[in-house]
């Protein structure tokens, strides 16, 4: 379908405030105590995506309106910044009102209308994104962990009664609990260990 001129002006200013997404810092770097520059939004975003591909296929839950949850979820960072939870007790985030002013005025309602209802969190899609936004973290932490990030191990067990996948607590979909235990068990640097082993054993 042809648009106007203006509807291309939209989305040209739109993907530009989408490429700020990389300059974004995510704030839980205060509480752990890392200076991880790698960890922005648009990558966390692009992990999330991919998780929310898989539990969708697992859920039964619909892949492409998932992916789409996951690459809008934080999208109004762009405007309010990412708060880490002790921000939150003193910032008052209008996400609505980005929602609005950021997405509602493109050309294509289907974005606006996604970002409302995976903040609802009432669809399964919904649950399905908001697992693999969470499952996003459990990883990272893992990974931290992996380089001795004593903060890290905190938040994946608990600080003060440590138990078992304690951060899987935050997670509803059967196939999320499943995976996440599978990543709080598998080393991080175990993807690329299998295939040394393979080439090693090849030789």
């Amino acid at each position: 379908m042809a648009r106007t001129d203006t509807d291309l002006v939209k989305i040209a200013q739109f993907l530009y405030e989408v490429g700020t997404m990389r300059k974004v810092a995510r704030m839980h770097r205060q509480a752990l105590l890392t200076d991880d520059m790698s960890d922005n939004i648009a990558t966390h975003s692009f992990r999330v995506v991919m998780i929310g591909y898989f539990l969708a296929k697992l859920e039964g839950a619909d892949p492409s309106k998932v992916m789409l949850m996951c690459l809008l979820h934080d999208m109004p960072e762009a405007r309010t910044n990412d708060h880490n939870w002790i921000h939150k007790r003193y910032v008052v985030e209008k996400e609505d009102k980005v929602i609005e002013e950021q997405l509602g005025t493109l050309p294509f309602v289907e974005l606006v209308e996604v970002a409302r209802e995976y903040n609802k969190r009432e669809s399964r899609e919904s649950i399905v994104a908001k697992d693999a936004d969470v499952l996003d973290q459990v990883l990272l932490l893992r990974e931290y962990v992996w380089q001795g990030n004593r903060e890290a191990q905190e938040w994946l067990d608990g600080k003060k009664e440590k138990k078992p996948y304690n951060y899987l607590k935050y997670l509803k979909t059967e196939s999320a609990i499943a995976l996440g235990k599978i990543i709080y068990d598998a080393e991080p640097s175990s993807w690329w260990r299998s295939l040394y082993q393979r080439e090693k054993s090849q030789a």
